[in-house]
């Protein structure tokens, strides 16, 4: 799934990349499409994944949609039918611990015996640190945004619309975009206070985010806000992405509106030390 780019896919990428200028050949990557109805929450959108896989200097990028057609098919299958015979490879290096085919009952022994039935070279290559996608979702899903990123090799990213919100950040004196993510199922990072930067076209300007219901005002469904720094103008209906710095604080309750714009001030103060500007 190549999901994240993370450094771990990075490795695998550039060996890639290495091998074929090698033995003059065309890299590839090949990655699947997130199933529509999958629970699972993912880390990239697809778009995203394919922007951050053309910075690896891969000559070509492949997405198969992952449909019942192809979730049947065996390992041997996959590399004839698949492989071989549509996409024309002549090297499949792997990750060390990479597994496909239906049910995953084979390994890297069968795929070297079906690659030489076939006339794929099959390579596997070593493990590269500890980074997987599982322990980046768990950072993500505990707020560990700036352990993600040492992770990922990047800041981790949600980019979305700016909707119609109750404008109650303006009426505390931090006006923020209520943004509606662009992909329903990705992760989001846990409720809570960040530090973060934010892309408006080519422009790149620093803020904070809430995550979370607003509880001081007794609203239950999640939103999530962002106050822009040194930003005056009108950001209905645009599109933005919000890449996450460092985790500030928890979400929780004020007794007060007053007592939370006191907060919002502080945690404004943080986010700029964190962000290395002046507000």
């Amino acid at each position: 799934m190549f999901d994240g780019v993370h450094l771990g896919h990075q490795f695998v990428l550039r060996h890639v990349a290495q091998t074929a200028c090698e033995r003059g050949l065309a890299s590839m990557a090949i990655t699947f499409d997130a199933p529509a109805d999958s629970r699972k929450p993912i880390l990239t959108p697809l778009d995203e994944k394919l922007t951050l896989l053309q910075t690896t200097g891969i000559d070509r990028v492949e997405v198969l949609t992952f449909n019942e057609a192809l979730r049947l098919m065996t390992a041997r299958e996959f590399m004839q039918q698949v492989l071989r015979d549509r996409l024309g490879v002549h090297i499949l290096l792997t990750g060390y611990d990479n597994r496909f085919g239906h049910n995953r009952e084979e390994g890297f022994e069968d795929y070297v015996r079906y690659g030489r039935e076939l006339g794929i070279e099959v390579l596997q290559l070593p493990a590269e640190g500890e980074v997987s996608s599982s322990l980046i979702r768990n950072h993500i899903t505990a707020g560990r945004v700036a352990e993600a990123a040492r992770s990922l090799g990047h800041p981790y990213t949600v980019a979305g619309r700016v909707e119609h919100g109750e404008h109650i950040g303006t009426r505390l004196g931090f006006p923020t975009a209520n943004i509606e993510p662009a992909c329903r199922q990705q992760l989001l990072p846990a409720p809570g206070v960040y530090a973060v930067r934010v892309l408006i076209g080519n422009v790149e300007f620093g803020g904070m985010m809430n995550i979370g219901s607003r509880p001081t005002f007794g609203i239950h469904e999640q939103t999530l806000e962002v106050n822009l720094f040194h930003f005056e103008d009108n950001l209905y209906g645009s599109q933005l992405t919000v890449a996450f710095v460092a985790r500030l604080r928890n979400e929780h309750r004020f007794d007060s509106a007053e007592s939370l714009k006191a907060q919002l001030h502080a945690d404004a103060l943080q986010a700029a030390k964190v962000l290395d500007m002046k507000i």
